[in-house]
């Protein structure tokens, strides 16, 4: 019929662990945008959706930081607080953090450059599909996922990140030795990710021979994330995986 659009195809979408909300910014934020995002901000190609990496790009951090270092990695920076603290008492890695929500990011942009890290990069993009399309196997030395969505119904837990297929991947991506940090202040979650974790052939509980929870990381803030658990009286939850070396062929 003349004049009718032709409708576009349906985007397949991935179950994500995240809802994309406001990409509004406050005049602060968008301030600190404009002012440090060609610094600080890594420029990726998207698939069809804005938060997905398109596979082909290389990885390579001579170009993202003009030097080779230890590669630390954090999905999910929120507004920067732990990036920024973990960052700063290592100069020595190269710090990447993930995240889906533009606002978040310009707020961290304005921890950075306060604080005048030049070992941060982030990164506006889903985690979980940058590790599975840019960074290269056996290439991080630690990765941290502080305080990730719960998504409390049921019916939503297959939107938690940590699951099966997100921890071979985090194995995958993590060289012999290195660690999976994750802390959260939802017991439930908590316990799910004993489930998923604790019987892993690739990953092993770094404090296994004790009742398996970690102590709090000294390095980590206090972000108003856990405050807010803290507030309601949870308890939160610190885990450390780490890689097993893959067994020789033959063996």
């Amino acid at each position: 019929m003349p004049g009718t659009a032709t409708p576009l195809p349906r985007v397949h979408r991935d179950v994500v662990s995240f809802v994309r909300r406001s990409t509004r910014m406050n005049a602060s934020q968008q301030r600190n945008w404009e002012a440090h995002h060609t610094e600080w901000i890594v420029p990726l190609a998207h698939r069809a959706t804005t938060t997905s990496v398109a596979a082909g790009q290389p990885f390579d951090p001579d170009a993202i930081w003009g030097r080779t270092a230890p590669l630390w990695l954090e999905i999910g920076t929120g507004n920067g607080e732990a990036c920024a603290a973990i960052a700063g008492r290592h100069p020595e890695v190269n710090y990447l953090g993930f995240e889906v929500f533009k606002p978040a990011l310009a707020s961290a942009l304005g921890l950075i450059a306060r604080a005048g890290l030049t070992n941060v990069r982030l990164a506006e993009v889903d985690g979980i599909d940058a590790l599975r399309h840019w960074i290269p196997a056996g290439s991080v030395e630690r990765i941290f996922t502080f305080f990730p969505d719960p998504w409390h119904k049921a019916r939503h837990h297959k939107r938690r990140l940590v699951n099966p297929d997100t921890a071979t991947l985090v194995a995958s991506r993590l060289r012999p030795g290195g660690s999976w940090h994750l802390a959260t202040d939802w017991a439930d979650y908590a316990e799910q990710m004993r489930e998923v974790l604790d019987h892993r052939d690739d990953l092993v509980n770094a404090h296994r021979d004790g009742d398996g929870w970690a102590p709090r990381d000294p390095a980590r803030p206090v972000t108003r994330f856990e405050q807010r658990g803290l507030d309601a009286g949870r308890t939160i939850r610190d885990l450390v995986y780490r890689r097993v070396p893959p067994t020789p062929p033959g063996r």
